[in-house]
């Protein structure tokens, strides 16, 4: 389906109601950010940043520093609403821009580098784990956010959703990819069935409760559309075949 309205303020009107624009619960999150370990200052980089929750707990957790990018307007006022009402005076800057655009002051600049679920900005999860393995100290912490093959995909749905076989890996596949780029694997927490559909079904109600706010938005029709579209593909097939994870991984000392 071709993109008549504003993708990004789509998304902005479907995730409404979420924390995080990814299917994991605010516990499991928080399990993560334990894990990381970080020291006091640390320096973090979160590409794709969106609502800027994760930047915003670090900040709550470790005092870090840093860099939060993302290409929509919308996450980006979020965050900075959310950065300055939870924790003001972080050092943290937030770019309005394509996240495989951004270079940081040096390489290996950062002591952890994220891109959680939005691998598409660098062309894949190898290109993604590539290009934060550079950003990152040595043995500094890379952490991403992936799909993965529950069980072979039907070809119905990968036409459904206009993607090829080879676009997403296995849960096993991922952590191989992290190894054959010179990452270690430390830790990965993979999202429970509850937990994608809430992230799925709240997209249903945040749909709904815009078109009762906003009758007259000419984007209406399509953002209905898109949404019922969505409900068909994850009902029919992707909740048995889509998984997602979290990867926290390692940068060895020879990279």
């Amino acid at each position: 389906m071709e993109w008549g309205m504003d993708v990004w303020k789509f998304y902005d009107i479907t995730h409404r109601r979420h924390l995080v624009c990814n299917p994991i619960g605010a516990d499991k999150l928080d399990d993560v950010i334990e894990l990381l370990d970080l020291e006091r200052g640390a320096r973090v980089v979160d590409i794709a940043c969106g609502k800027g929750e994760t930047l915003v707990r670090l900040v709550e957790r470790y005092g870090v520093s840093g860099v939060g990018v993302d290409v929509s307007p919308f996450c980006i006022a979020l965050s900075r609403r959310r950065l300055r009402e939870r924790v003001p005076g972080a050092e943290v800057e937030l770019l309005q821009m394509d996240g495989a655009e951004y270079r940081p002051p040096s390489p290996g600049w950062f002591h952890l580098a994220m891109c959680l679920g939005a691998s598409f900005v660098f062309g894949g999860h190898r290109q993604t784990l590539r290009a934060l393995r550079e950003m990152t100290a040595e043995r500094g912490l890379v952490l991403v956010g992936e799909p993965f093959w529950l069980r072979e995909p039907e070809k119905e749905y990968l036409l459904a959703e206009e993607m090829g076989r080879d676009a997403v890996a296995t849960h096993r596949g991922n952590v191989a990819i992290g190894e054959e780029e010179g990452l270690v694997p430390l830790y990965a927490a993979a999202s429970s069935l509850d937990e994608w559909d809430r992230y799925e079904t709240l997209q249903w109600r945040a749909a709904d409760e815009y078109a009762s706010e906003h009758p007259d938005d000419p984007d209406l029709p399509e953002l209905l559309a898109r949404v019922a579209r969505g409900r068909e593909t994850y009902l029919g097939w992707g909740r048995d075949t889509l998984g997602w994870a979290l990867y926290l991984l390692r940068k060895s000392p020879s990279r």
